[in-house]
């Protein structure tokens, strides 16, 4: 046969036309003169056979492919796909997927092709049709075949090829548009191809599946037998048994990966057969990793330890089988010190994971000498650093002291990308596994030293909290430092710990003649001039402290604020604090300046900001092995939220979000007053926003700041449905239609967004404590003008009034305390109004104030429980209600609800142990209501039934109501 009656020998044509060229001019004056001849031919009158349009139609896509445009020859290519002729539709097909545009407008000539070929039942046409859309893959594609590719899949007709093509493309147009592929009976089917003869079909539809089951899990939990059958078969069969799917001695590795990660999308199984068959190819897979190898290429080897790798990723996924998660740690550990650079990190990497389970953790601590080793000599930065993170995934008290020290040898030297991580991690356990402080002090200092710039503020910041409240550190850590700002290269930092604890403690030092006041001055200021703007102004702070202290260095100190360098700063921060500091010290008496300099009050605690930072440098999941508690890594609070040293808050641009929801909220602030240019730093962290007190527990300090308000008190709310004489201005208007919509999602929570809209952005944080209660509000303007005359108003309380013009971009806060007097059923309103450009702007809320705010969880034996019960039993004390349920019925997320509305769940108390009872109380100033609920969930027919009885008919009605809406 002639060479150009091929499609080879076509592109042959064009390709030796374009080699002899000799020059990027040449070749692109000879594929013109090519597209010339292919567009007269296209145009001429003489009709072309199929031969001829499929011979142009491959030399135009050819010369694509050597980078030239293309814009003729679709039509052509369309016309291709009506042939009966395998080789001119498939020409057709591969010109389409390659040079046809999603949007172009041709898509409904080409779907017409393609549903022609689909209906034909020949698979090769079937096949291409197919392979067409899932390259493409265009949304109008997806509408007009997303029905049809199902039926395909689970029709008992369908050859394998044409199976194995529709799961392929079905998982293509999910991946693309998840809404176009409707759920329905057929999915009950695809599961079960998984049993499929054909390999290929299996392979296609594990695919498909692990990629639908993770949206829709309950729909293909049958799938977890079919594949640990599936896997048990694979596993446990010879390299001979599966000829046709081996590679180099491994059987079907593809497929075996593929089941392994669809098993991790479900928990284990609960049928005991099923788990113990499961268990049992996971034990044949490890065991088949301490065989010899069959082969020495590297495919085998890669095969091989695909599986081991995926396997080990299924047993931490599981994390309930003792043995199984210490043998992977010990062949894990064998690959610490293999001579393959991939098979390292993905060891350490796997390991990092077991450290975390209890289980595993002491297994994986047996082999810290090879990770320590690892972390000194491997030549690979990402091996170095998947190192550094086993070393701080498997301290303890035990270690800790070994691996801090390594680490900060190790920074000496580590690469500059790292340092920053490393530097917090070391931070992070000299913190959590301190026993003696002075060995926590000596090891920021080291940090500071030997990789100052790479040490972050939140790591000075928390040192000084914690020498601040620990006044058996605090002598130590003032001899310390003074020692450290001796030397003559001091980093920066080191001068602002210095500069705080000298100006804090010095006085403890000051008996030594060697550190005494002049001593400590004269060293500070030497640093002095060396300094950033920001670590003068400490060291300002440090001096006018020193006079407090040291009598004796107050006219040396004087001289210093006197001199013409700092009351003419440049810098107007220095100039003030100069001028102000110089004022002070020659105006106020020695007890004044007592008073106003005293030392600073001990720190509350609350999580590290340092774990907090490297949370959020990390991505979710960092720091799992330390922070026992889960809490939110979004809290940026520095022991308390206060920092040692002054900062401010920006205004957003306009577009910014007010209430930091869409993004991580900046570094906590002192708290400002209220103002149109005061922002909200931290409205959900669960740190109240007020200053910290110094009361002798949380609870008594939040009450003792919550004392029932006088009635003439502009600050409080009497959550009674009456409304007062003075309820506000007798216009406004009733509630907007979403108000209750609104209310209804701050029922189980007391944090979030209240309103927003294009102009306004209402933020509330709320925290209640038996009767009382505070409540944040910030108005947000989102947008770049000013909003005049600005007045929000709560009914039936008297508030102060806030600024009444809000820039753009701004924000102003409003404070509320409540005291619930009696049981209410009606939230109070909230009215905003303002202007916008001219225009008056006014809305009508319902503050999120309901009468489960004032619930106080109790606890109760199951006898007193039920004894409780009995004695409610009038008709007019229960409340009943059977819903459908509006929400997926997960049940960790109704125990998260039911917490939220207040109660406390009582475990071991209904005899069926899917049901939920809890009891609590409803504290208010005239009396206490006691409350039983139990909520009795129906999985099959989507169904709740919830009973409330409390000592009040309003209430036990109110709370049936306003928790089943939440389900």
């Amino acid at each position: 046969m002639d060479a150009m009656a091929t499609g080879e020998g076509r592109r042959e044509g064009v390709r030796d036309r374009s080699r002899v060229c000799k020059s990027k001019e040449a070749e692109i004056k000879r594929i013109n003169k090519e597209l010339a001849n292919i567009r007269s031919k296209f145009k001429g009158d003489k009709a072309l056979d199929g031969y001829s349009k499929k011979k142009y139609v491959c030399k135009l896509l050819f010369i694509f492919l050597l980078g030239h445009d293309i814009d003729f020859g679709h039509m052509e290519a369309v016309n291709l796909l009506s042939s009966n002729k395998y080789t001119e539709k498939q020409i057709g097909y591969l010109f389409i997927s390659v040079l046809v545009n999603s949007n172009s407008e041709l898509i409904r000539l080409i779907n017409n092709a393609i549903k022609n070929d689909l209906a034909s039942r020949n698979p090769t046409f079937m096949c291409l049709a197919l392979h067409c859309i899932a390259n493409v893959g265009s949304r109008e594609m997806g509408e007009a075949f997303a029905a049809d590719i199902p039926r395909i899949l689970v029709a008992g007709d369908s050859m394998d090829s044409v199976k194995q093509s529709a799961a392929l493309c079905l998982l293509r147009l999910y991946k693309a548009s998840p809404d176009l592929v409707p759920m329905g009976e057929w999915t009950a089917r695809v599961v079960h191809l998984l049993n499929d003869q054909h390999m290929g079909v299996v392979t296609a539809a594990v695919s498909l599946i692990t990629c639908l089951c993770k949206k829709n899990p309950d729909d293909f939990k049958t799938c977890v037998s079919l594949a640990v059958s599936r896997l048990s078969r694979i596993v446990s069969s010879a390299s001979t048994d599966l000829q046709d799917y081996t590679y180099y001695f491994v059987p079907a590795p593809w497929l075996s990966v593929k089941l392994l990660r669809l098993l991790q999308c479900y928990p284990p199984p609960e049928d005991a057969a099923v788990k113990g068959r499961l268990v049992e190819c996971l034990e044949t897979v490890l065991n088949k990793a301490q065989e010899p190898p069959k082969s020495k290429k590297v495919q085998h080897s890669n095969a091989k330890n695909a599986i081991l790798f995926e396997t080990i990723s299924l047993i931490i996924h599981y994390d309930s089988e003792p043995n199984l998660l210490v043998r992977a740690c010990n062949q894990l550990g064998q690959f610490l010190q293999h001579r393959e650079t991939n098979l390292r990190y993905l060891a350490l990497e796997s390991m990092c994971t077991l450290a975390s389970s209890e289980f595993s953790h002491e297994a994986v601590k047996t082999h810290i000498d090879t990770v320590i080793n690892a972390l000194k000599t491997e030549r690979d930065v990402s091996v170095r650093q998947r190192a550094a993170d086993l070393l701080y995934a498997m301290c303890d008290r035990s270690n800790a002291k070994q691996i801090v020290s390594e680490m900060l040898r190790y920074l000496e030297t580590a690469d500059y990308a790292i340092r920053e991580e490393i530097v917090l991690k070391v931070a992070i356990l000299a913190e959590k596994y301190a026993v003696d402080y002075s060995w926590y002090v000596d090891t920021i200092l080291n940090l500071i030293r030997i990789a100052g710039d790479y040490v972050s503020e939140e790591v000075w910041y928390r040192v000084l909290q914690i020498v601040t409240n620990r006044d058996d550190v605090q002598g130590y850590a003032a001899k310390t430092v003074f020692e450290a700002l001796q030397a003559p290269a001091c980093h920066e930092n080191m001068v602002k710990v210095g500069g705080y604890i000298l100006g804090e403690f010095g006085n403890l030092i000051a008996g030594d003649p060697r550190s005494s006041p002049p001593v400590q001055f004269s060293l500070l200021h030497s640093k002095f001039h060396l300094c950033s703007v920001a670590t003068r102004a400490l060291l300002l702070s440090t001096y006018i402290k020193f006079i407090n202290l040291f009598p004796e260095t107050k006219a040396t100190i004087q001289g210093v604020l006197r001199a013409g360098s700092q009351l003419r700063n440049a810098d107007v921060e220095l100039q003030q604090r100069a001028v102000e500091y110089l004022t002070l010290s020659s105006v106020a008496s020695t007890d004044v300046l007592a008073t106003v300099l005293e030392e600073m009050p001990p720190f509350p605690e609350r999580e590290s900001s340092i774990l907090a930072k490297l949370k959020r440098k990390k991505g979710p999941g960092a720091g799992s092995a330390l922070d026992d508690s889960r809490r939110d890594p979004s809290s940026h609070d520095i022991n308390g939220g206060v920092e040692p040293t002054p900062s401010t808050v920006s205004t957003p641009s306009p577009s910014a979000d007010l209430l930091g929801l869409r993004a991580a909220p900046p570094p906590a602030a002192p708290p400002a007053p209220s103002g149109a240019g005061n922002l909200l730093v931290d409205v959900f962290s669960d740190s109240p926003a007020a200053q910290p007190g110094l009361g002798p527990s949380p609870e008594e300090a939040f009450l003792s700041e919550l004392e029932p308000p006088a009635p003439e008190s502009p600050m409080a709310l009497l959550a009674d449905p009456a409304p007062a004489a003075d309820a506000g201005p007798e216009d406004i208007g009733p509630p907007i239609p979403e108000a209750d919509e609104l209310l209804n999602k701050f029922v189980c929570r007391n944090n979030g967004v209240l309103f927003e809209n294009q102009l306004l952005q209402i933020g509330v944080k709320s925290e209640f404590r038996q009767n009382l209660g505070r409540m944040y509000l910030f108005y947000g303007n989102k947008t770049s003008v000013q909003f005049q005359n600005f007045s929000p108003t709560v009914l039936a309380v008297q508030t102060k009034r806030v600024a009444s013009q809000v820039d753009g971009g701004a924000q102003v806060q409003q404070v509320l305390n409540i005291e619930c007097l009696r049981d209410f059923l009606t939230p109070p309103l909230l009215s905003v109004r303002f202007r916008y450009g001219g225009a008056p702007q006014s809305l009508t809320l319902k503050l999120p104030v309901t009468i489960n705010k004032f619930f106080q969880p109790t606890e109760m034996a199951a006898q007193d429980f039920f004894q409780r019960w009995k004695q409610l039993s009038l008709p007019q004390q229960e409340a009943q209600k059977i819903f459908k349920a509006n929400h997926p019925m997960d049940a960790e997320v109704t125990k998260a609800k039911l917490l939220g509305f207040g109660s406390a769940l009582l475990d071991n108390v209904d005899p069926n142990p899917e049901n939920f009872v809890g009891a609590g109380i409803i504290q208010t100033k005239a009396l206490q209501v006691g409350c039983l609920l139990r909520l009795e969930p129906n999985a099959q027919a989507q169904m709740y039934r919830l009973t409330l009885r409390t000592s009040k008919e309003p209430v036990s009605r109110h709370l049936c109501e306003l928790l089943a809406q939440q389900f």
